[in-house]
Parts: structure tokens; C-alpha cells; sequence
């Protein structure tokens, strides 16, 4: 027995040459760029979650913020180490997923994985919208229409994550520096003010802080610190997309990931300085940020850029899940737990089918939502703390089952952030289920359904097929081949010639009416079948009711039981018209036909495609 290998000079559809493929991939500042803007724009809303979490005790309460923030900034640093390893020990993405697939089992990575999808899913709605809310703020006569906006950025983004990852990450760079750049700029002026340069932005604002301020508790405490938790939101993405990045794969990945970190740390940090430096307190309509950028930089330019720098981070920080999510989609699919479409990728490196499902139910999220960002922060990042604990709790089992240098250290380090994030997924979750966290209690275990319906599925599929198992040797049935007429052409003869070469013996057969027109064409096909005399025998099949599909089925289930041990095939000749247009000047016989034989019997459909030009 011998295999023959056939080689081409094209790469196939789904791959690229390895030198083009290297080239669309990440490096690690393209990677920072545009998978970790989601992290990066969590400034804009993470300290105010605090604050305004704090200001339910007054000024003193207030005085938390910094406290508070570097509590948050030690687990940013947790992660980032976490997730440092779990990008070397798992360098083909994945996150929480691979990380619980290995050594949590099944269902507690699916779990992970559909609090995944469901966070990303979440961070497209609320990013975009936080964005246009910006945007709609300084200029109120947009609000209206916020929502066209939003279904507008969505489509902009998707359009540009078509293109490929590497496209998305070198346009997101320059927004990316600026506003990076915009906020440590605001940090190192205000740290040589020893007061507020303007309070313009605040002027006219109502104050929100408590008039009966409650005492600082350890409650309080806590539930600041995992809504200030939602700045780290963002900080897994670059382990679920590991693939991405440019070889080595691995050292790239955890270089942007520390660079996450170190920038990420810094300006939560320094945002915080100077909030209790200069005394802020929550105002109705006026961001945090906005206050810090007018009393730091003054109400000038420079407050407008940054205003505007945030407004465009917060849109297009929707890219982190369109950088991960599909990765995450392709590792489900090719375990069975999605549909296999999903594993594909164009020829850009692109996983199209898992961007533009991410687009659509994107869209029908702002769509649900109206627009308005409250609507959904109330469901954001609850999915990302599940994943953060799954991530830590595998990562402990992991470290005790290899057993290297240091493996009690990093451990135990792992286990720590797992009660961390732990505990700041039941805090979050408890203190917003009435505002909709509810919903994402209910849609995490009909996600996990959804999986294992699929994986079930595939299973009775492959056990079908018998996949993984050698078959019994191929062997030539007998073949019958039936071929659907309805008038002679070159069409009928190109038919005739292919079920020749396919089968040991053909038949035409054709649909005949009673009424007198059709019965004059039938007679006329007849008579003309005779004269040109093609070896083939043309069956009539009589049709009161005027159907086509049903008749030629019917016979051919009759063919199939008189010819026991044949296999029968029913050739569909169709015309392929040159222009896309003329499709729609066809009588869809063709399909017609092959609908029927596909619902009544299990013969084989073959469809011979005439070209005209």
C-alpha cells in the first residue's frame, strides 16, 4: 500500500506562508496596544468607583481612596505575576480556560470560559458606550442619537479587527500613547501642586457625598475595593491570546503583560495621590478624571485633551475582546464545545466568524441597553473575578503537581490572589444583583448548557463516524445514477457524460403534468429524446398535484429498494451564471430537487455546476 502526498505551489485557504503569517501577528508594544486597552481605560472609572463607593462616609470616608487603591494595586500585582506563568505554562491561550481545562477538569473550565465570553461580550456594550457617553457630554446635542453612535463605533471597530489584529494594534498605538502619556502628564503636575490650579469642571455641580455619612467599616472597605476591582478588568486578555504574538510567543506575551501592569499600577496609584491631595469628592455629572485634569493642568487645552483622549481610549478599548475572545472561541471549538466554524481563520490571521459573533450580540446589547452605560455596568466584571479565581485555584494545582524550584512560594501566592479575587466575586456580585448582576447568575449556567450541548452532540457524531477508529477497507458498490431532464440542451448532455463517469448505469427521468401544455412538452422531450437516442432510457413520472421534488424522490426511494446493495446517486445539472445578478433570473429547480431527495431518502446528491462563460 502506498499514500501519495500532492503538492501545491498555493498555501491552503485557511493558512499563509510562515514569513506572511509572522507578519500579521503581535510584538509586544503592538500587543499592548491592542489587547490591553481595555485595562488602560479602567482608569477612567476605577478610582471613582471607589470614591464614590467611600463617599457614603463623608470626607473621612474619602480618605480610604489611597488605601484602597494600593490594596487593588497589590492584586494587579498578583495577577500579573499569576498570569505571567500561566502564559508560559499554557502559550496556547486560553487563560482560565486552558488553565481549569488542565487541571480543574471540564466543567470547571467551562465555567471560566463562559465567564469569559460573557465579560467580553460585556466589555464591547460597556466600553463603547462609556465612550459616546463621554463624547455625548460635550456635546449634549448628540445625546438623542447616542445610540446610532454606538451601533457606529461597533462597526467601525469590527471593520478595522477584519482586517487583522496587527491593522487594529498599529491603529490603536498613537490614541493609546496619548492618553497614556496625557495621564502621567496630569500626575507629575499635580504632584507639585499643593493645591487645585481650577475647579471650573465641578462649578455649578451638585455634590453627591452623603449628608449622614455611615462609619467606615469593614464592609464599606470592602465593597470599594472590588468596585475598584473594575479597573482590573483587562489584565487576563493577554494570556487568552497568546497566539497572536509574534515568536517567541511566550517571552513577548509576558513582556506587555508586565508593561500592563507597571502602567496600569502607576497611574491607579498616582490618580489616587491626588485625589486625597486635593480633596475631591464625587459630582453629579463630572467625572473623577475630569475634576483631577482641571485641578491638576487648569481648564485649557490640555483638560480638552485629555477629555478627549479618554473618550476615544474608553470607545476603542472594545478591542481587547475582539484581540481575545476569538482565540478563546477557536480553543472551544476545536474542543467540541463550539461549533468547529469558529476554529477557522481567514487570511488574515483573522478568526472572522468569532468577530463578527462577537459584533452582533455587541450590538444587540447597545440595542437592549438604549445606549446608556448604566444599564450595563451593573453586569460588567463580576464574569472576569470568576475567571481571575478559576485562573489562581489551577494554577496552585498546577504548581503542586510539577513540584519545581519554588513551587511553595509561587503557590502560595496564587492561593492568595484566589481568595482575593474570591471574595471580590461574591462581593460583587451580591452588592449588584439587583441592579442586573442577576441576569449574569442566570446566563453563566445556560452558557455552560449551551457547551456541553455541542460537546454532547459532537460526541454521538463522532461515535457515527467512527472517528479514531481504523474503518473496514473501501469496496465499489454498484452505482446508479439518475439524472432530473426537463428539455434537451448541452446542459442535459454535460449531465449525461458526468453520470456516465460516475455510475454503472444511468437513468433520466422527468416530471410530467396532465394539463395539456405541460403534456404537449412532455410529448415534445419524448420525441426528441428518441431522435437524438443517447444510450439512456428517459423514465416519466406522472404528478397530479404538479409537484417536482416529490415525484423524483419518490422514485428514487424505489430505485434504492429494487436496487438493493446499489449505490444510487441523483445528478443535479444547474447553469452557473457569470454574474452574480443572474442568479436571481433562475428557476431554482435545481434546489428544489436536491431539498427533496435530501428529506425523503438517503441517496447521494451530486450538483453539476455549467459554466456559461
Amino acid at each position: 500500500m502506498s499514500v501519495l502526498t500532492a503538492e501545491s505551489g498555493a498555501a491552503p485557504a485557511d493558512e499563509e506562508p510562515p514569513d506572511t503569517g509572522e507578519r500579521h501577528r503581535l510584538t509586544a508594544l503592538t500587543g499592548l496596544a491592542a489587547l490591553s486597552l481595555d485595562a488602560m481605560a479602567s482608569v477612567a472609572y476605577g478610582p471613582e468607583a471607589i470614591v464614590l463607593v467611600l463617599a457614603a462616609a463623608g470626607a473621612h470616608g474619602l480618605g480610604f481612596t489611597l488605601p484602597v487603591t494600593l490594596a487593588i494595586a497589590g492584586l494587579l500585582a498578583v495577577l500579573v505575576a499569576s498570569y505571567r506563568q500561566v502564559i508560559a505554562a499554557f502559550p496556547d491561550g486560553g487563560g482560565s480556560y486552558a488553565v481549569a481545562k488542565t487541571h480543574l477538569g471540564a466543567r470547571t473550565s467551562l465555567v471560566a470560559a463562559a465567564s469569559l465570553v460573557l465579560d467580553y461580550v460585556l466589555n464591547v456594550a460597556v466600553a463603547v458606550t462609556a465612550g459616546v457617553a463621554a463624547l455625548t457630554s460635550a456635546f449634549p446635542e448628540l445625546y438623542d442619537d447616542r445610540l446610532w453612535i454606538c451601533l457606529a463605533v461597533l462597526v467601525l471597530i469590527t471593520g478595522v479587527n477584519l482586517r487583522g489584529i496587527v491593522e487594529s494594534a498599529r491603529a490603536f498605538i498613537v490614541p493609546t500613547a496619548v492618553f497614556v502619556v496625557s495621564i502621567l502628564v496630569l500626575i507629575a503636575v499635580g504632584l507639585f501642586r499643593s493645591g487645585p490650579v481650577s475647579t471650573a469642571a465641578a462649578a455649578g455641580h451638585a455634590s453627591v457625598l452623603a449628608d449622614n455619612a455611615t462609619t467606615v467599616g469593614a464592609l464599606l472597605l470592602l465593597k470599594a475595593f472590588a468596585s475598584g476591582c473594575s479597573a482590573l478588568t483587562g489584565v487576563e486578555a493577554l494570556a487568552n491570546a497568546v497566539p497572536s504574538f509574534r515568536v517567541p510567543r511566550v517571552r513577548r506575551a509576558q513582556r506587555a503583560e508586565v508593561a500592563l501592569g507597571a502602567v496600569l499600577g502607576v497611574m491607579l496609584i498616582g490618580l489616587s495621590v491626588l485625589i486625597s491631595r486635593f480633596h475631591l469628592q464625587p459630582v453629579e455629572g463630572v467625572t473623577v478624571l475630569a475634576q483631577l485634569a482641571d485641578a491638576s493642568l487648569g481648564h485649557n487645552w490640555a483638560f480638552y485633551v485629555i477629555q478627549f483622549a479618554t473618550m476615544i481610549l474608553l470607545a476603542l478599548s472594545a478591542n481587547t475582546s475582539f484581540g481575545g475572545l476569538p482565540v478563546l472561541l477557536k480553543l472551544l471549538a476545536r474542543d467540541n464545545y463550539l461549533p468547529h466554524v469558529f476554529a477557522l481563520k481567514a487570511d488574515r490571521q483573522v478568526h472572522r466568524h468569532g468577530v463578527l459573533t462577537l459584533a452582533a450580540v455587541s450590538a444587540a446589547l447597545l440595542v437592549f441597553s438604549g445606549g446608556d452605560t448604566n444599564t450595563l455596568v451593573p453586569l460588567f466584571a463580576i464574569g472576569v473575578f470568576i475567571g481571575f479565581t478559576v485562573a489562581q485555584v489551577g494554577m496552585v494545582r498546577h504548581w503542586r503537581e510539577q513540584r519545581g524550584r519554588g513551587w511553595q512560594g509561587k503557590a502560595a501566592l496564587n492561593g492568595f490572589g484566589a481568595v482575593l479575587t474570591g471574595v471580590s466575586a461574591v462581593v460583587v456580585t451580591a452588592t449588584k444583583f439587583e441592579d442586573g448582576a442577576w441576569l449574569i447568575v442566570i446566563a453563566l449556567p445556560l452558557l455552560v448548557a449551551a457547551f456541553e450541548t455541542v460537546h454532547r452532540a459532537y460526541a454521538r457524531i463522532g461515535e457515527r463516524l467512527g472517528l479514531g477508529r481504523i474503518p473496514d477497507p473501501p469496496h465499489r458498490d454498484r452505482s446508479v445514477v439518475i439524472v432530473p431532464v426537463s428539455n434537451l440542451s448541452r446542459l442535459t448532455c454535460e449531465a449525461l457524460n458526468a453520470a456516465a463517469s460516475l455510475g454503472d448505469e444511468v437513468r433520466a427521468v422527468t416530471v410530467c403534468h396532465p394539463d395539456a401544455e405541460d403534456r404537449a412538452q412532455t410529448e415534445a422531450l419524448v420525441r426528441d429524446w428518441a431522435l437524438w437516442n443517447p444510450g439512456v432510457s428517459l423514465v416519466q413520472l406522472i404528478s397530479e398535484r404538479r409537484a417536482l421534488g416529490r415525484p423524483i424522490a419518490a422514485y428514487v426511494g424505489e430505485a434504492a429498494a429494487a436496487e438493493a446493495g446499489s449505490r444510487v446517486t441523483v445528478l443535479i445539472a444547474e447553469v452557473e451564471p457569470d454574474r452574480l445578478w443572474q442568479r436571481l433570473l433562475q428557476n431554482q429547480r435545481g434546489a428544489v430537487v436536491a431539498h427533496a431527495v435530501r428529506k425523503d431518502t438517503d441517496a447521494v446528491i451530486c450538483r453539476l455546476r455549467f459554466r456559461i462563460s
